[in-house]
């Protein structure tokens, strides 16, 4: 059976290095001025020695363009995106049209993964973009199992990507509401709002509940209280020929992220090696619960909830 990719996002080329040395088959990355939501930044001068060093070793490097461009932005593209196909990555990953239109002038051929975070939830718009030159598609994370493996099933000539673990992304605006919040409190000088400050909202009804907050150039963003973790479930979504699965490293330190590739690569392996022997083993999960915040639940996020609409 053909393997699926383990696939995780790196914010500088030692976590490249670390992430693929712990099981990764592939790593995304990007720059702030054309990503959202990213670890860290890293440069194409740099990627000039990684990507070599990560296809030596099996590995795939993504390029993450998966912001909603504006005007000012889209003459950086064709240059970006043809240093980008030069460098041989294997795909850039998009949801705005603009870029899909950049490439066709400045890189054509260049690998498309279609990435619209809450829109990717139906087969025909999935279908639509595969018909645009995108070989795969990253899902919603409010996709139950049965509408994921669904999707799968009515795409048979193009990948599908899900998020199996990690952090979730549940709002976000171009606007600085942390800036404007702390200045409105007179808090200038001592504003916290990046990714390291530890920033977190909580709701008067749910107080035990935590949602990390931050602000950066792309604007404002809060994530989920909660940890996707399908590693015990991995074998449903394997049974489905998923393609590609994702860890989210965003906001977790380098070693948890290097624990969880582990685990999800040994349950890979394990499951591909002989599917009709396979057993989930408790250990896998245990090496990540050891390292699991205690204020953030471990969940199956939404791929066993019935979904009502």
């Amino acid at each position: 059976m053909k393997k699926p990719e383990l696939y995780i996002t790196a914010g500088s080329t030692e976590q490249i290095r670390k992430y693929i040395e712990a099981g990764a088959d592939a790593i995304a990355v990007g720059e702030h001025r054309f990503g959202m939501r990213l670890p860290g930044e890293v440069t194409l001068d740099e990627l000039e020695t990684w990507i070599p060093w990560a296809h030596e070793r099996g590995a795939k490097v993504y390029i993450v363009m998966n912001k909603i461009m504006d005007n000012e932005q889209l003459p950086q593209l064709p240059d970006y995106l043809r240093r980008v196909q030069e460098l041989k990555a294997d795909a850039v990953i998009f949801g705005d049209p603009g870029v899909l239109i950049a490439i066709r002038q400045a890189a054509p051929g260049m690998p498309l993964h279609w990435n619209a975070e809450m829109t990717s939830t139906n087969y025909e718009t999935a279908s639509y973009w595969g018909s645009k030159g995108a070989t795969r598609v990253v899902l919603a994370r409010e996709l139950n199992l049965e509408e994921t493996l669904e999707i799968k099933s009515k795409l048979p000539a193009m990948e599908v990507q899900v998020q199996v673990h990690g952090i979730t992304n549940i709002y976000h605006s171009k606007r600085s509401l942390v800036s404007n919040y702390q200045a409105h409190q007179g808090r200038e000088e001592a504003a916290l709002k990046g990714l390291e400050d530890g920033l977190f909202l909580i709701e008067q009804e749910r107080k035990d509940e935590r949602y990390p907050v931050y602000e950066d150039q792309n604007g404002t963003h809060i994530m989920s209280s909660d940890d996707i973790c399908m590693l015990e479930n991995l074998h449903e979504l394997m049974e489905g020929h998923i393609d590609s699965f994702r860890i989210e490293s965003l906001l977790k330190p380098v070693e948890y992220n290097e624990t969880v590739l582990r685990g999800y690569r040994q349950a890979i392996d394990a499951y591909c090696a002989d599917p009709e022997q396979y057993e989930f083993q408790e250990e896998w999960l245990d090496a990540i619960r050891e390292q699991q915040d205690p204020r953030r639940e471990l969940t199956f996020g939404f791929f066993f909830k019935e979904q009502v609409y």
